[in-house]
């Protein structure tokens, strides 16, 4: 059965995309600890992140890197935090987070509830920046 994530590069479940390339995607955390919390995925169904192909780690990783400055620009914060924790779904995932200080980074806090309307303008504020990196 494939996992939420694969359901999500597919178009099957609805997502807040901030950027995409053939093996890549990126969207926005449902559930975020902070504004621009985003996600970035592999579209290949693997479900941990160092079983990836090299080819593949080297593409997220510098991916990712991407996203994070698009992020760093579109989101005021001191630092985009990366988390690679791959517990609760089993897709290889990384969480690029929006960080005032270190604390923001801790996942047992209260998760934010956001509008849809707020989801839309802060993935279309970091896919904008993305597009000009």
């Amino acid at each position: 059965m494939a996992s939420i994530f694969t359901k999500i590069v597919k178009g099957e479940i609805p997502s807040y995309k901030v950027a995409e390339n053939d093996l890549c995607y990126a969207f926005l955390d449902i559930s975020p600890l902070a504004e621009g919390h985003t996600l970035v995925i592999p579209k290949k169904e693997v479900d941990y992140l160092f079983d990836l192909d090299y080819p593949t780690y080297a593409a997220l990783t510098a991916f990712a890197r991407k996203v994070a400055k698009a992020q760093k620009k579109a989101i005021p914060c001191k630092r985009i935090g990366v988390a690679v924790l791959g517990m609760e779904v089993p897709h290889a995932h990384i969480h690029l987070v929006p960080l005032q200080s270190e604390a923001d980074l801790d996942f047992r806090k209260k998760k934010l509830t956001l509008a849809h309307e707020r989801f839309k303008e802060i993935a279309g504020a970091i896919a904008a920046e993305f597009e000009k990196l």
